[in-house]
């Protein structure tokens, strides 16, 4: 039988994705593309915001239309944090959600041998484990994500994703060995380290991220060690100063920011300060060589006035983030944000969204300039007729001219911007 697999959302998705996929393939299965025929479509959905649902639902609407005589699965955090909504999407013949991932072949040999339309959305339980297949591939990449860290305890007042997934919990580090040797072995050069609030790992069980990036960074084939998206508080002067020790870290921080304005951080339910944000930045810059700092930022958080909005974007020009992702804020349902009575019109959120675009291009189109002249290590990932792309050990994209298909890690000289890329010599 034939599976094919459309993830939304973030690495973690990509990732149990990946492991489903591995799953279903030892017990016989071929995956596809999901543009190709197959038996089973699965969709993996995210709900972090509404325009995450509205995906979801009209993706699994078209695959069942495009396919009628083929299975539907929905999983993944939207059937896990709103399995009613999950239920109501006729059009998927089996909905679980994420904790339930692991039972997926199971899941599809019982609607094979007759027993109906299945809802199975199992909810997160306090004292859960950390559970889940592991991998030993990642399809069409040189650099693989691994998941180590699952679950967030935070419940910032905008954010549905502790209901979706739980409560922190840590991959054990004989099993993310286990993993990373397997990958190794594959010929993957450099590890992605991923997690739902990744800086929180080992809170669970008396370790720190740095056990994490230790052990992938031990196998000798094993070039560099990356972090996923970090929150601010968790990465402390003892975790810096332990990380800065590693040679096969990269550095590179994608630190959640959301806001540079203290009151609107403190409706947010986060759990910092603008002022203790900018002492983390600086002090990263100051122990990692090159270090690239990169962050999320909403606008138009309910209670977001004019002059919050301009506080915040003062803080980001300060901070001078090598990249930032810009977003409207969404309400989400059953979150406090969605039940506060100040909410923005749209029209001013978008408005401004696009001013924090405009400055922020800016700052990045300048720290790109920054690397001419520099002579920099590429890991190669994807290759076009007459140059390849890959990125540096900050995560700079850069293009260079090759009539060859290089593989791996490779030095280039930088001698222009040509957009969001660098441009390379070899």
């Amino acid at each position: 039988m034939k599976a094919a697999f459309f993830t939304l959302g973030c690495k973690v998705n990509q990732y149990e994705s990946q492991a489903m996929a591995q799953s279903l393939e030892a017990h016989g299965f071929t995956t596809v593309d999901h543009s190709e025929p197959a038996d089973v479509y699965i969709i993996n959905s995210c709900t972090v915001t509404a325009e995450s649902d509205r995906k979801t639902r009209q993706t699994v609407r078209r695959f069942k239309k495009l396919h009628p005589d083929s299975i539907v699965v929905l999983t993944g955090c939207m059937p896990q944090a709103f399995p009613e909504l999950g239920a109501q999407l006729s059009q998927a013949d089996i909905v679980i959600g994420n904790r339930s991932n692991a039972r997926l072949y199971d899941y599809i040999m019982q609607y094979i041998n007759g027993a109906g339309r299945i809802v199975a959305v199992d909810s997160h339980e306090s004292g859960e484990k950390f559970s889940g297949d592991t991998i030993s591939d990642f399809r069409e990449r040189t650099r693989a994500s691994v998941k180590i860290e699952d679950g967030c305890n935070r419940f910032c007042s905008y954010c549905i994703i502790p209901y979706a997934r739980g409560r922190v919990r840590s991959k054990p580090l004989d099993e993310l060995k286990t993993e990373i040797a397997a990958l190794e072995r594959n010929g993957f050069s450099e590890i992605v380290l991923v997690g739902i609030n990744l800086s929180a790992y080992g809170t669970d069980c008396g370790m720190t991220i740095v056990d994490a990036v230790r052990a992938a960074a031990s196998f000798d084939g094993i070039k560099r060690v990356r972090l996923g998206s970090l929150e601010p508080d968790h990465l402390t002067d003892d975790i810096i100063a332990e990380l800065a020790k590693i040679p096969k870290f990269c550095p590179q921080f994608h630190i959640s920011l959301q806001s540079g304005c203290d009151k609107t951080l403190k409706a947010m339910n986060r759990h910092y300060n603008s002022a203790e944000y900018l002492d983390l930045c600086k002090k990263l810059r100051a122990a990692f060589d090159g270090a690239s700092l990169t962050t999320d930022v909403m606008v138009g958080f309910p209670g977001e006035t004019q002059e919050d909005f301009e506080t915040s974007l003062e803080f980001v020009k300060t901070v001078g983030f090598e990249k930032v992702h810009i977003f409207p804020y969404s309400a989400r349902p059953g979150t406090p944000a969605a039940k506060m009575t100040e909410q923005v019109e749209k029209s001013i959120k978008e408005q401004r969204a696009a001013m924090m675009t405009a400055a922020t291009e800016e700052i990045r189109r300048r720290f790109l300039e920054g690397q001419i002249g520099k002579t920099l290590e590429v890991l190669t990932e994807e290759h076009h007729s007459g140059y390849i792309q890959g990125y540096t050990a900050n995560y700079t994209p850069v293009k260079i001219a090759s009539s060859e298909k290089l593989c791996g890690i490779i030095k280039a000289k930088i001698t222009a911007v040509d957009g969001d890329f660098c441009i390379g010599e070899i």
